[in-house]
């Protein structure tokens, strides 16, 4: 213990039940970040992320840490995971790649900030991570929808899990809608290949459908591989009209659509449904249809 009875550390600390480590009392013991070493510390068995991805930009962790991991105590996990044995004293919930990082990199401690007010129910703990990691870039709107749906299971609703992340029920379908894509076509949303836009309108088609679709939509130009950021919208080049630009790229995919229409009519499909807009392509169907009749 060091001079003034202040404690410099946790190994200065009793354990127990009444201790300020292991009893019910951490929460308001541990009020700021402090540092442990990562033998206290886990990862979430739980998290949403199934790929921790390039831990490159975390590097520089070796000699420093700009932000504490948020962890729950191993009490407060197992009580909403009792399936799950935990054997560290602290499980992190937000700040995985950092703990990562310091394994990879060599750091001995992380500066740490304690909320078990977190761990109070699924829907809480999972919003909180969730909402942490959206509009990231290395978290993919794969990974997002997997977790957006994992949430809408326990939660019970999409409407709930609407409120719990601050989304519209607009935005929790579309990202529950990826997960009914082919596999290849989630990879290839997760590569940036397929843009979120296209991908939400291939996902209406049964699955057998999907990659003939855009395969041969994307051999007409009709869908523009890299096109779009993550959430579809097109990037112009700077200097251009957004407007000006997407136009003429997309009257170009329906010429093109409409050269190979023998062998590939579904480019053409999602060629004019991407010039007119999706209400009027619709409009335009309907008079197809009445005029075929």
């Amino acid at each position: 213990m060091a001079r003034g009875g202040i404690r410099n550390s946790f190994d200065d600390l009793p354990v127990g039940k009444d201790s300020p480590v292991d009893g019910e009392n951490v929460v308001a013991y541990v009020s700021g970040s402090r540092s442990v070493p990562l033998r206290e510390l886990v990862g979430n068995p739980k998290n949403p992320r199934d790929d921790i991805g390039d831990l490159e930009d975390l590097a520089s962790i070796a000699e420093r840490q700009l932000q504490p991991v948020v962890v729950v105590t191993r009490a407060a996990y197992e009580k909403l995971y009792p399936e799950v044995q935990i054997n560290a004293r602290w499980v992190v919930v937000i700040g995985n790649r950092r703990l990562a990082a310091a394994h990879k990199y060599g750091r001995p401690e992380l500066d740490i900030v304690v909320r078990d007010d977190l761990a109070v129910d699924h829907g809480t703990l999972l919003s909180s991570i969730i909402s942490e990691n959206v509009d990231r870039d290395d978290f993919d709107v794969i990974e997002e929808a997997k977790a957006v749906q994992q949430l809408v299971d326990k939660v019970g609703s999409a409407d709930e899990a609407a409120k719990l992340l601050h989304k519209s029920k607009g935005w929790i379908s579309q990202r529950r809608s990826l997960l009914g894509l082919a596999p290849e076509l989630q990879a290839s949303v997760r590569r940036r290949e397929l843009a979120v836009r296209e991908a939400r309108s291939l996902a209406r088609l049964p699955k057998e459908e999907q990659i003939a679709r855009w395969r041969a939509a994307t051999e007409n130009g009709a869908v523009g591989e890299g096109s779009g950021g993550s959430d579809g919208t097109h990037q112009p080049e700077s200097g251009s009209s957004p407007s000006d630009e997407s136009g003429t790229n997309q009257t170009r995919a329906v010429t093109r659509a409409l050269k190979k229409f023998d062998s590939a009519p579904a480019a053409l499909a999602v060629a004019l449904r991407d010039h007119l807009g999706e209400a009027r392509a619709k409009t335009l169907a309907s008079e197809l249809r009445k005029a075929c009749k």
